[in-house]
């Protein structure tokens, strides 16, 4: 799990793909926190990406360094205590001109059951499960 976050900060960017009516939704995203063990994400409740992880919490991410690229699939969890949001926003301090951790939006998701495959060209994949 750390390789992962440590990969996913390197990028900054990241894609998170969702799914409405059966269709994928792609966007990118760049929020990534560690607290207490797990994976988290951070969203606001307003965002269609709420409402569709909250109907559906599959979800795929895919990132790439320039060297390497992540596959992750995962169920994302919403945790709604107040604490998990004041780490996130700790760890991300320009979020809070739009988000606090107690405004009703603020949402954040830990990834359970993740599967997380790195690959590179030529190289073999290299998988992770957390």
């Amino acid at each position: 799990m750390n390789e992962v976050y440590e990969f996913l900060k390197k990028c900054q960017t990241y894609y998170l793909a969702t799914v409405e009516n059966g269709a994928p939704r792609v966007r990118p995203f760049g929020t990534i926190d560690l607290f207490e063990g797990r994976l988290y994400i951070q969203t606001g409740k307003k965002k269609d990406v709420s409402r569709q992880m909250t109907a559906n919490p599959k979800i795929e991410i895919s990132a790439f360094d320039g060297e390497r690229w992540l596959r992750l699939n995962a169920a994302a969890v919403e945790d709604d205590r107040l604490s998990a949001r004041e780490h996130m926003l700790g760890e991300y301090p320009e979020l809070k001109s739009m988000y606090s951790a107690d405004d009703g939006n603020t949402q954040v998701f830990y990834l359970k059951d993740a599967e997380a495959s790195f690959f590179s060209f030529g190289g073999q994949p290299e998988t992770v499960r957390f």
